[in-house]
């Protein structure tokens, strides 16, 4: 997994790309999939993965989270789990329940309403940003803080598709 993190890391150093799909020849803010990560079972762990299927608003097949709905799917950038790891946590993704792991975008300063949308054709709308942590999740017992509740995402499937890790996600301001 380490060098499909490093892979994308290394990919992301093109903050700016052409958007696909568009007549106009626009530059649009990417960043990219890291990880697909997908558990049978609520608040725990998700386990990683290479690739995922966005079910139309459902979200992550097998996930369960995925239901009709405001949350159907959470993401979480790379960048903030390495503030975690900072704090001398051992974390990686999916460790924040996060069923998308990114690098290169700055999720938690995206309106409510923006869409995202990869190279293969998947369209998301962000529905929220952030979270109320109702339970204090094992990582906040150990640092006394999470980097989920504040600067995760949750979005709404517009149109599904095969996500995998390497993936380019396009950001747009709104449909």
């Amino acid at each position: 997994m380490d060098s499909n993190l490093d892979k994308a890391a290394g990919q992301n150093k093109e903050k700016k790309q052409v958007k696909p799909n568009s007549e106009k020849s626009e530059e649009r803010s990417s960043g990219l999939v890291v990880s697909v990560n997908i558990s049978r079972r609520k608040s725990v762990r998700k386990k990683p993965g290479q690739e995922g299927i966005l079910i139309e608003d459902q979200g992550l097949e097998g996930d369960a989270h995925a239901g009709p709905g405001l949350r159907q799917v959470s993401l979480l950038a790379l960048e903030s789990i390495d503030k975690m790891k900072q704090l001398g946590l051992a974390v990686g993704p999916g460790d924040f329940a996060e069923n998308i792991t990114t690098s290169g975008l700055d999720l938690p300063h995206l309106p409510v309403g923006t869409i995202l949308e990869t190279d293969g054709g998947i369209v998301l709308e962000v529905t929220q940003i952030g979270k109320t942590c109702h339970t204090k999740c094992a990582i906040f017992r150990q640092v006394g803080q999470c980097v989920m509740p504040q600067e995760g995402i949750f979005v709404k499937v517009i149109k599904g598709g095969k996500i995998k890790a390497g993936d380019r996600i396009y950001v747009r301001q709104s449909r």
